[in-house]
């Protein structure tokens, strides 16, 4: 017996549509279950080939008020915003203010003597040997860019020598922070908002700075008893950054299609970064980097405080996943991503 085209092509349609809506359905269960079991409360956006598959917000901005979130609900998003810090980076050096291998100390004089050799590479890569300040000085209330500088100051050596080993350094980008104020001649607020944040229309991402500007309808953090744990430190290019899943989506789109950075640059944030030994870290300007032959996933998590959040994103196969929580310590960051990563085609 013989099948019509036409048969064929209702017989595909109809299984591409039971297909998607088994994914789509799968994703947000497993968003719901996580809620439903206490272990969630914030916002999610997954993407896949441009479609959204969820875009949701479950549970409360305050606690206490019982307000509930939005989508539109600004979250802290703690190490996210080291993405926009390289990318500011790179746009300063795309208009010729500054190349990747300058060393900091050539802009920030301030440096001390151990770390003169230090490039701006190093800085974005996580291989400069600049200790980072978080166990150290991360509980202390309103504490600032400078406050971090002075005590690097006091610090007698890097931790190894710069380009030898990968190492987080916190530290290390709020170094960039305040580069990009030296250079750019404005605040690390005020160059991102001209730069980033208005022309990609991010109209609920906000810098939050020592100049404590108001940030509406934000999300309080809390901790796994539903007790305050809200974000109280004043430093930027570490984190420093209020966002929605929403506004970061348009983010990634636009790196994604060239209009922030030029070709030449959006390959090099996503290459590793040789160390001396010739061996890769995993991590290029501003996001870990995960190369394999059938994906090329770029992501960055961050937390602190009440927050924790997740940016992960498949360059070959146009997937996104942005996730953001204020009861930080009920949230099992990668049990999480993992469940939802298997709900994707």
């Amino acid at each position: 017996m013989r099948i019509s085209s036409t048969k064929v092509i209702i017989f595909f349609e109809f299984s591409l549509f039971l297909l998607l809506f088994s994914c789509n359905k799968n994703a947000q269960n497993i968003v719901d279950k996580y809620y439903n079991n206490g272990k969630f409360n914030g916002t999610v956006l997954v993407t896949e080939n441009d479609s959204i598959i969820v875009d949701t917000a479950l549970g409360f901005s305050n606690f206490e008020t019982q307000e509930k979130l939005t989508t539109d609900t600004p979250f802290y998003i703690a190490s996210l915003s080291k993405p926009f810090t390289a990318t500011a980076i790179i746009l300063l050096q795309q208009r010729g203010l500054l190349s990747f291998d300058d060393q900091a100390s050539k802009y920030l004089t301030e440096l001390p003597d151990y770390a003169k050799n230090v490039t701006i590479r190093h800085l974005l890569t996580h291989t400069s040997g600049v200790w980072d300040y978080e166990k150290v000085l991360s509980g202390k209330k309103g504490l600032k860019n400078r406050d971090v500088l002075h005590w690097l100051q006091q610090q007698k050596n890097l931790q190894f020598l710069s380009g030898s080993k990968f190492e987080y350094s916190n530290s290390g980008y709020i170094l960039l922070s305040l580069l990009i104020e030296k250079v750019s001649g404005k605040s690390y607020l005020k160059f991102l908002d001209e730069n980033i944040f208005v022309p990609l229309e991010m109209t609920n991402t906000q810098v939050y700075d020592e100049s404590k500007p108001v940030i509406r309808n934000k999300a309080l953090g809390y901790n796994q008893k539903k007790l305050l744990d809200d974000y109280s430190i004043l430093t930027t290019g570490d984190g420093g950054i209020y966002s929605t899943t929403k506004d970061l989506y348009k983010f990634d789109r636009a790196l994604r299609n060239g209009s922030l950075i030029n070709k030449n640059n959006s390959i090099l944030m996503y290459n590793p970064f040789k160390l001396s030994d010739s061996k890769l870290s995993n991590y290029g300007f501003g996001w870990y980097i995960d190369d394999s032959k059938d994906n090329k996933i770029v992501s960055h998590t961050g937390g602190l405080n009440g927050f924790r959040s997740i940016f992960w994103r498949d360059l070959k196969n146009n997937k996104t996943i942005i996730v953001l929580t204020n009861q930080g310590d009920a949230f099992p960051v990668n049990s999480f991503l993992n469940d939802v990563k298997k709900t994707l085609n």
